[in-house]
């Protein structure tokens, strides 16, 4: 009398290696839809967001959205949250009704115009830390992007400015892109400055824009990263 066959058999040794490879494709397929899910990126920011002085289509938004679509994130998408003449404060105000629930990450400019008007760095200073608390609230991403200080009011002023960026970038655990102007240049070199720059030489033309998301945009590229 033969022996009962064993339930190890041929076909029952190749039942679980097929079960697993099919969970490790599911697995896979469904991680890579995950990483390509749209990305959308809330620009918190004053008129050089907003894109003061330029046709819409040539503002900074649409520009960085394009350059983002060329460049390896084609899904993603930016909501502009620039408003022309806005200081921190103003942007704290509005930070909570920015952060919509599709927002996955956000770009933080602001400082400018509280460095024009000669506002406290501590103030500032202030203003950015709760807009970070805000966003860190949320649990989303940040590029937090600087502007340099300017010495129209002392070295004391300029180098409390100037701290602010680098000081709330490491405290909240941002990305940090230090100077907004970097794809520019020198702005104190008005001759090489001025073919980018509107004839008030604060404002960005719309090459001055190009170049600016030229320089900026591997940074957001790596806040689309961080919000996937």
């Amino acid at each position: 009398m033969r022996p009962e066959p064993s339930k190890t058999t041929p076909e029952a040794y190749g039942t679980r290696p097929r079960i697993l490879k099919l969970a490790a494709t599911a697995f896979f397929a469904l991680a890579t839809q995950a990483a390509a899910d749209p990305v959308v990126i809330a620009a918190l920011g004053d008129s050089l967001i907003h894109g003061w002085g330029v046709a819409e289509p040539e503002a900074f938004v649409p520009q960085l959205e394009a350059w983002l679509h060329a460049n390896g994130a084609p899904d993603a998408s930016v909501v502009n949250a620039g408003v022309s003449g806005d200081t921190s404060v103003g942007g704290l105000a509005r930070v909570e009704w920015t952060l919509t629930p599709d927002i996955d990450a956000v770009i933080v400019e602001l400082g400018a115009n509280d460095l024009l008007r000669g506002i406290d760095p501590a103030e500032t200073r202030a203003n950015l830390d709760a807009i970070l608390t805000a966003i860190a609230g949320r649990d989303l991403p940040v590029l937090l992007v600087g502007v340099p200080g300017i010495g129209n009011f002392g070295p004391d002023h300029r180098a409390a400015f100037d701290a602010i960026f680098t000081d709330l970038s490491a405290k909240h655990e941002t990305l940090l892109y230090p100077n907004f102007f970097a794809g520019i240049g020198d702005l104190t070199d008005p001759d090489a400055a001025r073919p980018l720059m509107q004839a008030d030489m604060i404002h960005p033309n719309a090459a001055g824009v190009a170049a600016i998301v030229a320089a900026i945009g591997p940074s957001v590229l790596d806040l689309v990263l961080a919000a996937q």
